[in-house]
């Protein structure tokens, strides 16, 4: 191993799993993870980042390659000796232990002692607030209560590597949101290594340091929310991350860091040459909704549109437009008291062209 793959806590070097023998669900992984960090493994159902997780854990086994915690290889040592917490989506508390019986349960398992195991529940309960409800059965606690103490318990034996599957897949909207800042505020007070699983956007962009954006058994992209959300590296990862405008061309000038891009029918647009191929080849263009200008005239992509739908929410005007034969188009507009566009007037649009980006054509 180099120097960069000694400092790496958690490294999966050439990872394969397949389940048959022929289709590989996991394909290639080479990831790195920093002692501290809080990853998140974030794709569709079936991209691989749920087996991914169970490898790590020690519930699945990788057909090829060697995943190290530590510099240490983990391939081969059972899930119970590798001092690794798991927070699940069902919580899997134990129904007929209380709360404090439930944290205490791991410490026993290792053989803690009556006095440092009654000190290490206490603490891990007021880490999440909880420190009133020791004696409650999980039937006697609201959904978020629950959730918290598989958190408590997830963390009660102070493990070196917490693993978290869709945790709060099951709990409502606001209910969820808050979770989501409360395992971030605990994982910045105690600074354990966290890798984390979900199929949802926003939860990932809210709570990580990095995201691995999974697709087809590949990391499309490992980058920090911000770098995710502003650079996509291809056009899976756009339209994945965010709400996103694409439009179909032909690249008909390479020009360095930007190319020209002729959509049929609309027009040439002069965008951010990130993932393209040769000149006369198809590309696919993506600009975020909050991107674009109204009415505002511009040297390089100003077009026409036609206003097809106006949503009103509240801090913000959504209008959905018909521009460069796209007639789902959206733009977002801070809602600022007054609405000035009216469904079906013609509007003019443009953005920048280091705000759209030309990509991969899949």
């Amino acid at each position: 191993m180099n120097a960069s793959d000694q400092r790496a806590f958690v490294k999966f070097d050439k990872i394969d799993k397949s389940y048959d023998g022929e289709v590989l669900v996991v394909k290639n992984l080479n990831l790195d993870i920093e002692k501290g960090e809080f990853v998140t493994m974030l794709g569709p159902s079936g991209s691989g980042k749920t087996t991914t997780l169970m490898m790590l854990a020690g519930f699945e086994t990788p057909t090829n390659g060697e995943i190290f915690l530590e510099n240490k290889p983990i391939s081969k040592i059972p899930p119970y000796e590798r001092e690794i917490g798991m927070v699940f989506q069902n919580y899997a508390l134990f129904p007929h232990m209380t709360v404090q019986e439930n944290l205490s349960f791991p410490l026993e398992v290792r053989k803690n002692s009556k006095s440092e195991t009654q000190e290490k529940v206490k603490k891990a309960l007021d880490m999440v607030e909880l420190g009133e409800f020791g004696s409650r059965f999980p039937a006697q606690l609201s959904g978020g209560q629950q959730q918290r103490v598989a958190l408590a318990r997830a963390l009660v034996f102070e493990p070196r590597l917490v693993l978290m599957d869709e945790p709060l897949g099951a709990l409502d909207k606001n209910l969820r949101e808050q979770m989501q800042y409360e395992i971030k505020h605990i994982h910045e007070r105690i600074g354990i290594t966290v890798v984390y699983v979900t199929h949802d956007q926003s939860e990932a962009l809210t709570m990580s340091n990095r995201i691995a954006v999974f697709n087809d058994g590949v990391v499309q992209q490992l980058s920090t929310p911000d770098i995710l959300y502003e650079k996509p590296e291809n056009s899976f990862v756009a339209e994945f991350i965010g709400e996103n405008n694409t439009m179909l061309g032909t690249l008909k000038k390479d020009d360095g860091d930007y190319c020209e891009v002729e959509i049929e029918g609309a027009g040439i647009v002069k965008a951010k040459k990130i993932n393209v191929g040769s000149v006369g080849e198809k590309t696919k263009l993506s600009v975020r909704p909050e991107r674009v200008m109204i009415n505002s005239q511009k040297d390089h992509n100003s077009f026409e549109g036609v206003v097809e739908e106006l949503i009103y929410l509240g801090d913000h005007i959504r209008a959905r437009l018909s521009v460069c034969n796209n007639n789902d188009f959206i733009v977002k507009m801070p809602n600022e008291g007054n609405i000035v566009l009216k469904e079906k007037s013609k509007i003019k649009v443009s953005w920048d062209p280091s705000d759209i980006r030309a990509l991969d054509y899949n």
